[in-house]
């Protein structure tokens, strides 16, 4: 009786001492391959959530995202009239709930007395979430990409630092490299950071140049091209020769020369296999979970 009671006693302090979540380790091992610009895996963006299947830039959306095992969700923000930050991609409501009016004439808890919309413009339960409770959701889980967010950069640190979440939120925008340099300059603790290039006008490629000539590389560059050529691709190997990850979006056409979701539909293998071969290792997309599903088949997405 004496060796079971001791044995049942070391048993569970075995128990106890094993991690307890183990979502914590993926989130760690996304950062990791954030940062890591010799692995082949893909990591899957999902755009603004799971819409397909729940309200753009809810808190179900994000979730979504993290039951299907993407990698980033990427989110909107914006500011309400008493400055609190929201997650809307519009300057409006009026797409995405059923109220109208600019985001920043309401206050949070006027914005909370309406519904988000799901896309086929049906009223769901849902009310748009502040990035406090989006971060929660995502906390430990999935690493979130915030778009339409440079300006708000302050406020956005100030939610993160609050939560213990900083390490796993990646920014992006179109800001000059000295501006972005003076910005992470005053502050300890940043968020991972990545410039927006549409590499085929003058001031895409100024950017790039800026970026790609320093010793000091971002972890990923987001490259928007509306048709392929050989500046496209040369500008492409040039992100991946400097150790660095190539970002690339199937949203629509305009932003990948058509290799997009939709044309994905039929034959993710002519679409999808083609991005792979760009050398792209951060896929954006509305249709996550073909997208997961193709790269599984190729050994690129656990």
């Amino acid at each position: 009786m004496k060796k079971s009671l001791l044995l049942l006693l070391f048993t569970l302090i075995i128990v106890s001492c094993k991690p307890q979540n183990d979502n914590q380790l993926r989130t760690d091992k996304i950062i990791s391959e954030i940062n890591n610009p010799k692995s082949k895996n893909v990591l899957v963006v999902v755009h603004r959530g799971d819409w397909r299947n729940h309200p753009e830039n809810s808190l179900a959306a994000i979730q979504s995202a993290i039951d299907m095992k993407a990698d980033v969700v990427e989110v909107d923000l914006k500011l309400t009239k008493d400055s609190i930050l929201v997650l809307c991609h519009d300057q409006t409501i009026d797409r995405t709930t059923n109220g109208t009016g600019k985001v920043g004439d309401f206050t949070l808890d006027s914005l909370k007395s309406f519904k988000l919309k799901f896309a086929d413009g049906t009223i769901s339960d849902q009310t748009i979430p502040t990035l406090e409770e989006a971060l929660l959701v995502a906390k430990d889980q999935i690493v979130v990409n915030l778009d339409h967010a440079y300006w708000l950069y302050d406020q956005a640190l100030a939610v993160t630092e609050k939560l213990g979440v900083t390490n796993q939120i990646l920014m992006k925008g179109a800001s000059p490299k000295s501006v972005v340099e003076e910005k992470l300059a005053q502050y300890e603790n940043n968020f991972m950071y990545m410039p927006i290039v549409n590499i085929c006008i003058e001031p895409g490629k100024e950017l790039f140049d800026s970026y790609i000539s320093d010793e000091n590389q971002p972890v990923a560059y987001e490259i928007c091209w509306p048709k392929m050529d050989d500046s496209v691709k040369q500008s492409m190997a040039q992100i991946i020769e400097k150790g660095s990850k190539l970002w690339v979006n199937t949203l629509w056409p305009s932003l990948n020369g058509g290799l997009c979701d939709e044309a994905a539909k039929d034959n993710p293998e002519l679409i999808y296999g083609q991005i792979v071969e760009l050398g792209a290792t951060m896929v954006q997309t509305d249709r996550p979970a073909l997208l997961i599903e193709y790269l599984r088949t190729q050994g690129l997405h656990e």
